[in-house]
């Protein structure tokens, strides 16, 4: 898709070729420079026609049981908008054939547009395109470090510090890197209101810890962490960071080079894109330096049976057949937040956010998780007397979909002495109309369970 004004986030068909999914330039976006530049720059001036913007996700039309859908689940996967299920139709359509294995002009074309969309997300978090490992998403990628970074160097006596606030997939790789390396696990608490303690986790790093994990946004509780302050301290002390941004992304600019971490990683059906897409900025110096995590096709320059020479990274990384068709429609994705402007998705999601919480707070026996200062558009929340899923079920019925359970979050939530909690996560794709509806499905709901 080609980028566009904040006042029209719609593609032209009638414009030039916008991404890799046009049939008539699968190349898209590949003559962009390498280089990155600041991103997002001189977004959030203008107004954006967000009734526009939500006319471009086909799915957001249907119905649920009879009732309109209101879709409150975008932590846990965001719709896709036209322009991405386009992109990808169109791969297969006309472009289909795998990535640097042919010299025909399929194979050059899909080549061309798997790699166009690498730049694409180069650009839209200010790095460098050979700096990034295209991968299935944020548990790879966070996988792809622990096993190739952290188990070659880890010992005893070592320490990975992790924050209360951590998905699993940035809890666990670490716990099986600790019981094959002898390192320990520390913990950095949070507050009650769900924000990290700043001062603990400066007196946490001590100098056995040798890794620090902590997401830039909390799934569960929306707290935006001060990652580049944490980074800051953290480099100073030599301790190699890993920030998990699959909630940061898809709502927020984000620049990873000012943020100083030394991993990044991210998922793409968070940020409007297919599943199986995500990627992992690591620096060149650690990607040179590490490992290769899965042997096979194409991460070699060349093998005989007396050994291997590994390609460069960071194809090194990426062995086997990638989920091409998935990254061209990530690609489309990119461009497609870049010509909404991230800025704009920001301020909308914080307004959206303070209406839903003005809200819930105006409902009798609701408790929300999560009051950070600065928040993400993810409400947590209980009702008196009501289980998690039988709320999130009688919500369902009305056509608003929640999400309730444990998030992947079971260590955050044992801290707040819950079992599950219902939540409702924005985009701005969403409307104040919906949340009023979803207001009245959850008293609906309250009194039926009352």
């Amino acid at each position: 898709m080609q980028m566009t004004s904040v006042t029209a986030p719609h593609p032209d068909p009638s414009g030039p070729a916008q991404h890799a999914g046009r049939s008539d330039d699968p190349r898209g976006s590949a003559a962009q420079a390498d280089h990155p530049h600041p991103p997002h720059a001189g977004e959030g001036a203008g107004r954006v026609d967000w009734t526009r913007v939500r006319e471009d996700f086909p799915l957001l039309r249907r119905e649920v049981h009879g009732k309109p859908l209101v879709y409150l689940d975008s932590a846990n996967t965001g719709q896709k908008p036209a322009a991405v299920i386009e992109a990808v139709d169109g791969f297969y359509r006309s472009h289909n054939a795998n990535v640097s294995r042919a010299v025909h002009a399929l194979g050059t074309e899909a080549t061309e547009a798997y790699e166009a969309s690498r730049k694409a997300l180069a650009r839209f978090l200010n790095v460098r395109a050979d700096e990034l490992v295209l991968c299935s998403g944020t548990t790879f990628a966070i996988n792809l470090v622990a096993y190739s970074w952290a188990l070659p160097r880890l010992k005893a006596g070592d320490t990975i510090l992790v924050s209360r606030m951590e998905h699993h997939a940035n809890i666990v790789p670490w716990q099986l890197v600790a019981q094959r390396t002898g390192a320990t696990i520390k913990v950095a608490e949070i507050t009650p209101e769900g924000t990290l303690d700043l001062d603990a986790l400066r007196r946490a790093m001590t100098p056995e810890v040798k890794l620090l994990a902590v997401a830039h946004v909390s799934n569960v509780l929306g707290t935006v962490n001060p990652v580049r302050e944490i980074c800051r301290e953290a480099r100073r002390r030599g301790i190699v960071t890993v920030v998990d941004g699959s909630q940061a992304v898809p709502h927020r600019p984000v620049d990873i080079a000012a943020i100083g971490c030394d991993f990044y990683a991210f998922t793409g059906h968070k940020m409007c894109g297919p599943t199986g897409t995500g990627a992992l900025w690591a620096r060149r110096e650690h990607l040179q330096a590490m490992p290769p995590f899965l042997g096979g096709g194409e991460m070699i320059t060349e093998v005989s049976f007396d050994g291997t020479v590994f390609n460069d990274p960071p194809h090194k990384f990426e062995a086997g057949t990638p989920n091409i068709a998935g990254f061209v429609g990530l690609g489309a994705a990119v461009d497609y937040l870049e010509g909404v402007g991230m800025a704009a998705i920001e301020a909308r999601e914080a307004e959206l956010l303070a209406h839903m919480t003005q809200a819930l707070d105006a409902v009798g026996g609701v408790r929300i998780f999560g009051r950070a200062p600065e928040k993400a558009a993810v409400v947590s929340f209980l009702v008196e007397g009501a289980h998690a899923h039988d709320l999130a079920t009688l919500l369902d019925l009305e056509g608003v979909a929640v999400r309730s359970g444990q998030h992947c979050a079971h260590p955050l939530l044992q801290f707040y002495g819950v079992a599950a909690t219902c939540r409702a996560s924005l985009a701005f794709y969403n409307t104040h109309e919906e949340i009023e509806t979803f207001i009245a499905a959850l008293q609906k709901a309250r009194r039926l369970l009352a």
